[in-house]
């Protein structure tokens, strides 16, 4: 991706910036912000891609479990390109892409100053997609394969919302494994020991009932907008175990464990670049044409994933 002009022409920033919560395509506005004093602990950044996620969705709505102070810029996920770089930052150079450690920075903006401890460095040969997409979907789908069972090559993984982000990379990765996912329902496939729910309500208990004695049922998102309700019997019987998982958190417990964000992020990028992990589909819009891909982005059922490109 060419570069278009030089730092020291980058002044400002043209951001989608919303200063109270409600309907995202409405708080909304696109404006123009003075870009901060480097500091020496700072690095200037130009985005390249950033996509609009349920969350992102969520946080303007000011429903999500960690909201900015207003006014505040929105998204959560990019790939950006350093610009430039402070005295005193040894992490990162020149032309280097990075993704953010932690949600809430604010990334549907053309440049932005930010703290080079907040960001951290992706390889430049994976497609600027799959960059842009890789730190919270795929990261969600490695951790909860990673995490909460033990799980051999052989080993069964079911799951709803199969149609998702977080649903496209569990297929990837488990297959890479050599793990098998069950998507649609069949009685010959061997019980499952983990179920993944990403809806809820009815669906969370159907996937219950497939476990294998002592499997995990890992929620990490709730689109029906229903409770999960346990059978007594899958408790008492099945000894199945409930857990929550959300990557932002899981993130910060391991803030400073360097090797542990790294070491995930280079074995998904080597999944990348071996064609086994892919972005999800994704439609490509610009800043100017937001309000539409915030609406797309709110309909049911759509399956592409709007992607500002800067």
């Amino acid at each position: 991706m060419t570069l278009n002009y030089s730092v020291s022409a980058v002044k400002d920033s043209t951001a989608l910036l919303y200063r109270n919560h409600g309907e995202p395509s409405q708080v909304v506005q696109l404006e123009s912000m003075h870009l901060p004093q480097m500091g020496p602990e700072s690095v200037l950044v130009k985005m390249l891609a950033a996509p609009i996620n349920p969350s992102d969705l969520n946080m303007l709505q000011g429903t999500y479990a960690i909201l900015p102070e207003l006014p505040a810029v929105g998204g959560n996920e990019v790939v950006a390109q350093v610009m430039e770089v402070g005295d005193k930052v040894k992490t990162l150079k020149l032309g280097d892409w990075v993704i953010p450690r932690d949600a809430g920075i604010g990334t549907w903006r053309t440049a932005a100053v930010l703290k080079a401890d907040d960001l951290v460095t992706l390889p430049k040969d994976i497609p600027v997609l799959s960059a842009a997409t890789l730190g919270v979907n795929p990261c969600t789908a490695f951790r909860m394969l990673t995490d909460f069972e033990e799980l051999k090559p052989g080993d069964t993984v079911i799951q709803n919302a199969a149609n998702s982000g977080v649903g496209h990379a569990v297929i990837r990765i488990a297959a890479a494994k050599s793990i098998q996912t069950i998507n649609v329902i069949r009685d010959r496939c061997p019980r499952p020991k983990l179920a993944l729910n990403g809806v809820g309500g009815k669906s969370a208990t159907e996937l219950l009932r497939h476990l294998q004695s002592g499997g995990s049922m890992v929620t990490y998102g709730g689109m029906a907008k229903q409770p999960v309700t346990v059978p007594v019997s899958a408790l008492i019987f099945k000894d199945v175990k409930i857990r929550g998982f959300w990557v932002t958190q899981w993130k910060r417990d391991n803030k400073h464990d360097e090797d542990a964000l790294r070491n995930m992020l280079d074995e998904l990028c080597i999944l990348i670049r071996a064609g086994k992990l892919s972005a999800p589909a994704c439609t490509e819009v610009s800043l100017q044409d937001f309000r539409k891909a915030l609406e797309n982005a709110m309909k049911p059922y759509v399956s592409t994933k709007q992607v500002f490109v800067m």
